[in-house]
């Protein structure tokens, strides 16, 4: 069995968002050739997709040829759209979630789904969460590594992720909308640096921040195996032990008490950096992630994991697929 809980979908067409609510920096999507694509943002464009970014029955057949059982869907994190009026990001949130649940129910053993919610405005955000856990039966919601100027230890987010913790909703976090752009446009850095960077960013505030301290049980996924966190890991230990009047401020506590209190996907490129993320937060904490459909993704899903000779069985079926099972809170009977 193998779970892929890093997976992106969109739908085929959405409305033209600019019409629907009377401003740009929208994604709109050009079908400009038999299952082909291309998300343009502003007449720029910006990526271009295949069919298996849309098409349940194409995903379905890679799946088949790949070896994937599942596969966790959520949107392509530049729909968040955090910038937008709250109430128009509610709408795009619900928009998003309705196709999202369609495609779960046309093939429930296949596909699992992740929400999105309007998180520059919480309010709004736990009113979507909680329609995505209890009408749409989705396991939880994806959302951004940041809330425009917010990080995640902000305090008018707490309440959201209180909820999550009440409902027992998953948080998958991914990095968007990467910092420093005007030092990073060159050679794809915002993708190899700035993803990374947002995710250790992310973590480290909602550690510093004590939202993991206060919400034990929330559970939280952070995508690309934490991104640079582990490799900063000693250096936030040591800037809350040597400066504790500037780290230690929130936060009882170091980052390396929360070690295995969050999971990570498994997607580093890095057979060492997994045995160290291993290491560090255990197998029982990692999920399978390849990013499919995009091209900084794992081209085989879990081809790594299988790769390594030095791991157990029994840690090889938790990245594989157990991992994602407790993250989702679903039990392997529901894919069999």
């Amino acid at each position: 069995m193998k779970i892929d809980l890093h997976t992106h979908i969109l739908p085929e067409n959405w409305p033209n968002l600019r019409e629907r609510y009377g401003y740009g920096g929208f994604l709109e999507i050009d079908h400009v050739a038999p299952c082909r694509a291309r998300l343009i943002v502003d007449g720029r464009p910006f990526r271009d997709i295949e069919d298996n970014c849309w098409e349940p029955r194409v995903r379905t057949e890679q799946m088949d040829r790949d070896g994937v059982g599942v596969q966790v869907l959520s949107t392509v994190p530049v729909m968040f759209s955090y910038w937008s009026r709250p109430s128009d990001g509610h709408d795009l949130a619900r928009l998003l979630n309705d196709h999202l649940a369609w495609v779960v129910a046309t093939n429930p053993k296949r596909f699992v789904g992740l929400g999105t919610v309007p998180l520059q405005a919480p309010d709004l955000a736990v009113a979507e969460l909680e329609r995505c856990v209890s009408d749409l039966r989705l396991p939880g919601v994806q959302i951004g590594t940041h809330v425009n100027d917010w990080n995640l230890d902000q305090p008018e987010l707490f309440p959201f992720f209180q909820r999550a913790e009440e409902l027992g909703a998953a948080i998958f976090v991914h990095p968007w909308e990467m910092l420093a752009p005007e030092r990073m446009k060159k050679y794809w850095l915002p993708w190899l640096i700035g993803m990374p960077t947002e995710s250790a960013i992310a973590i480290a505030s909602m550690i510093f921040g004590g939202v993991l301290e206060k919400l034990p049980k929330l559970r939280i996924c952070f995508a690309h195996g934490g991104g640079s966190f582990a490799g900063v890991l000693g250096r936030l230990d040591h800037g809350f032990e040597a400066r504790p009047d500037l780290v230690a401020v929130t936060n009882p506590f170091p980052p390396s008490k929360y070690l295995g209190r969050f999971y990570v996907d498994s997607l580093t490129h890095d057979p060492d950096l997994l045995r160290r993320l291993i290491e560090l937060i255990g197998a029982n904490r990692i999920a399978l992630g390849s990013d499919y459909p995009f091209p900084l993704g794992e081209t085989l899903p879990g081809e790594m994991i299988e790769s390594l000779a030095d791991l157990t069985t029994d840690q090889k079926e938790w990245l594989l697929f157990r991992s994602a099972l407790e993250f989702l809170n679903r039990p392997l009977s529901a894919f069999l």
